[in-house]
């Protein structure tokens, strides 16, 4: 039953890791919205799998909570401030498509051979899958640092929070629920003050590239 479970947490995985690249190389705000909805799916499966095979409750709790953190309300959240931003249209790169897949290729492999060794100390029947979590969270904020937009940016690091979270749960089983609580609730504060944040610079600058923000420092 563990390697039948082993195979779904490495198809989930990928499936992730699928998603990261995708979201690098997506151009459209609403898309990239869905990929990341997407990517809380499939921690959930991930959770609800290492929850039967290990017959902890706790990871059952911690799957509930990102489906509704980060399935529902987060992406909810986000929707309305698109939707009241109207930046549905094609969003800035600093480089373009090709130049940033291929620097993700090559961060894909510093993330393997980095996540190796420590992969072979875990315990978790997911433990395999540790440099793909890893690889996760450089993609992700590749895409933060690349990326003009706030928006992106913002999606950019929830992104780059999934794949923490994937790397607890292949290294450990998952963090305590006291410690997943905490972290879901600083990452929706979070996303509140962002969307105030947003409003600011759409409101200043009527538009949402933060190089207008080096306008403030030079007044």
């Amino acid at each position: 039953m563990h390697g039948f479970a082993t195979q779904i947490i490495n198809f989930l995985a990928a499936i992730l890791l699928l998603l990261s690249f995708a979201m690098l190389s997506q151009r459209r705000v609403l898309s990239l919205l869905h990929l990341y909805t997407l990517q809380g799916l499939a921690l959930v499966s991930a959770n609800l799998v290492l929850g039967y095979v290990t017959s902890d409750t706790h990871l059952y709790v911690s799957a509930f909570l990102t489906l509704v953190l980060k399935v529902a309300l987060i992406p909810w959240i986000l929707y309305k401030v698109v939707l009241r931003l109207n930046v549905r249209t094609d969003v800035e790169s600093l480089l373009n498509i090709p130049a940033t897949l291929l620097v993700g290729i090559v961060l894909v492999i510093v993330a393997f051979n980095v996540a190796s060794p420590v992969s072979q100390l875990a315990s978790s029947v997911a433990r395999g899958t540790l440099g793909i979590a890893l690889a996760c969270v450089l993609l992700s904020f590749m895409m933060m640092i690349t990326r003009a937009k706030a928006i992106p940016q913002v999606i950019g690091f929830l992104s780059m929070e999934n794949g923490l979270f994937f790397a607890a749960a292949a290294a450990t089983n998952g963090m305590p629920m006291i410690v997943e609580l905490g972290i879901g609730l600083d990452v929706l504060v979070g996303i509140l003050i962002l969307g105030v944040f947003m409003f600011q610079i759409r409101e200043q600058f009527d538009s949402l590239d933060i190089h207008h923000l080096e306008k403030l420092k030079d007044d």
